[in-house]
């Protein structure tokens, strides 16, 4: 991953990403997947499953566990019409399941192994899946947080406008990658996801350490679902400046920000320094210790 200093001042695609989350013996696993190191966003860094909104994804709100007013109500964003809001959980659940298998309706493992196989032979998901009548388990996805790409980028030279949602995997059904967009995927602590980043054998952007630095402070998927229906998901808009050379991002909190309370637990400012985004206090305090 390099850095880079594009001013990128078109509007932020919106998108949407799923955190995936299960209960081990010892801790809390979140589902990561490594782009392919030719991906024009974030290539070979570990990422959550997630993707741009399709203009189709909002004709799928008619077909969702759970209406659109209430959809809207839980997400948190008054300027954003009922129809919208759905459409942002169809994305969440098509991008997910085209880059991981996971199919968030009622089906058996089979079936959702089966139809995974069939959108990799050509059809898209709404080819695919329209004929079927399935229901898709929007209620199953919770909203965690909300990223918005500052003008200035320095990992990507895209900006995007993402909502991240968490959800716990179906028990009967197994993620895997798609080794196209995809080439490897596994399900880690995100306390082990943070240190294998600060060991140098894995990348993560910006987003997806901040949001394991989140994680790393819960112990189950019940604490973290508690967390989520707490109250409305934090937007965070990061502040980037150079600062005797090096890119520094500010969050919420920070004396650099332009909002004065903090959003996520952790560090309130990344600076660019050994090839990688890190904070000034190192890896306890992505950890929590």
């Amino acid at each position: 991953m390099e850095l880079n200093s594009v001013y990128n001042e078109g509007p932020a695609a919106p998108s949407a990403t799923v955190v995936l989350l299960r209960d081990a013996p010892d801790d809390l696993e979140v589902f990561l997947v490594r782009r392919h190191g030719q991906s024009e966003v974030l290539g070979g860094a570990y990422v959550f499953p997630g993707g741009k909104v399709d203009a189709e994804d909002a004709e799928w709100a008619e077909r969702l566990d759970t209406s659109p007013q209430e959809l809207h109500a839980r997400l948190g964003e008054p300027e954003l019409s009922p129809q919208q809001a759905a459409g942002l959980y169809v994305t969440a659940i098509r991008e997910l399941f085209e880059e991981t298998g996971v199919l968030l309706a009622d089906v058996t493992p089979q079936q959702a192994a089966a139809t995974w196989a069939a959108l990799r032979d050509g059809p898209g998901f709404d080819e695919l899946l329209a004929p079927t009548g399935l229901r898709l388990l929007a209620g199953a996805l919770h909203p965690w947080s909300r990223w918005i790409t500052p003008v200035l980028s320095s990992v990507t030279r895209k900006r995007f406008d993402t909502r991240f949602f968490v959800a716990t995997v179906p028990a009967v059904q197994v993620p895997g990658h798609d080794s196209h967009e995809a080439t490897a995927s596994g399900w880690l602590p995100a306390r082990d996801a943070l240190r294998r980043y600060w060991d140098g054998e894995i990348e993560l952007a910006p987003p997806q350490i901040m949001s394991l630095t989140h994680l790393a402070r819960h112990r189950s998927t019940a604490s973290v679902l508690q967390a989520a229906r707490s109250g409305p998901p934090p937007c965070i808009r990061p502040e980037p400046r150079d600062v005797d050379g090096a890119r520094v991002l500010c969050y919420p909190g920070d004396p650099w920000h332009s909002q004065r309370d903090q959003a996520l637990p952790g560090p309130t400012r990344l600076t660019w320094r050994n090839r990688r985004f890190e904070p000034d206090a190192g890896l306890a305090i992505l950890l929590g210790d």
